[in-house]
């Protein structure tokens, strides 16, 4: 039997562009799939889903970090004050992050909370002129300013700012921003940041298991079961999008992240039956206009990069 021939190089780029295409695209199907199983838990108190979230979260990065030889990265990030900081900064944030989400899907504000991902991208891109002191060109501009005109629009004919939308949105814009700075693999600062955390879950929820008020072990093994899937569903997207980032052009990710909240949103409408009135409908459109700006102008100046390699 002769051996079998190398893969062409071509072929290898290609199958592992699918790869990436696969598991960032995956990432954000279960990100925009995760109202469903959040909506199984609405009898469970929002602090304790998001405690719970923190613990097991924590779980499965500490065996998936131990079966890829990397605990030793999580103490030496831990280690140094500058970066310990920092995570701890970007662990705050994410637990505001978790906490807005679980309670916007808790008290049926899945539109809002699709919002806030819609505007997740614009957002990112303001934090990068005002902290970063990134430059912008025609496009961003108009794409940023068509964002800002529907939030204008929502918070005018509802009354009051989509504050809900927002506040994910900025936590999530600032968390990247933090985390951009750290320098730290993807995994292996999840793996701190949830170990940062687990000392305030795992207190919490021994006080609650304590005072009579937890959840776990007190509503049925369905229950329980879920609270525990939570990890997985905190950690595996994460580990896809990590995965897929450093396979695929980044334009490629920026559009593939729109997936997450039209999924979220479709759910709200089609199986929730949240209200969708005109006013959202033209607010979003607005919103929908600029995020389509913005991906546009990604797409050609990625393609004009690439031809000049």
């Amino acid at each position: 039997m002769t051996p079998a021939s190398p893969i062409p190089p071509s072929t290898r780029a290609a199958t592992l562009d699918r790869t990436g295409l696969l598991a960032t695209a995956s990432a954000f199907v279960i990100w925009g799939l995760l109202p469903v199983f959040l909506k199984q838990l609405t009898a469970v108190p929002v602090l304790q889903v998001t405690a719970h979230r923190m613990v097991w979260g924590f779980v499965v990065a500490l065996l998936w970090l131990a079966l890829r030889h990397e605990l030793p990265l999580v103490r030496r990030a831990l280690a140094d004050p500058q970066i310990r900081w920092r995570l701890c900064a970007s662990a705050t944030l994410i637990s505001v992050n978790w906490l807005t989400y679980v309670w916007g899907i808790a008290n049926n504000r899945v539109v809002e909370t699709s919002l806030g991902y819609f505007i997740n991208p614009l957002v990112n891109v303001m934090l990068g002129v005002l902290v970063l002191s990134e430059r912008l060109n025609r496009a961003q501009w108009s794409a940023v300013a068509l964002a800002a005109a529907g939030v204008s629009y929502l918070t005018w004919s509802v009354g009051h700012p989509p504050w809900l939308a927002l506040l994910l949105a900025f936590s999530f814009g600032l968390y990247g921003l933090v985390r951009k700075t750290v320098g730290v693999e993807s995994l292996v600062g999840f793996g701190a940041e949830t170990l940062l955390l687990l000392p305030l879950g795992l207190g919490y929820l021994v006080w609650c298991e304590l005072n009579g008020v937890g959840s776990f072990g007190q509503r049925g093994g369905t229950i329980d079961a879920l609270l525990i899937l939570g990890g997985p569903l905190t950690a595996v997207p994460l580990v896809l999008f990590a995965i897929g980032a450093r396979r695929i052009p980044y334009s490629t990710v920026g559009l593939l992240q729109y997936i997450g909240p039209t999924i979220q949103l479709l759910l709200a409408i089609l199986v929730y039956h949240e209200p969708f009135e005109r006013a959202k409908v033209t607010g979003f459109a607005i919103i929908w206009a600029g995020l389509a700006i913005y991906a546009i102008d990604s797409l050609w100046r990625s393609r004009r990069i690439a031809a000049r390699m």
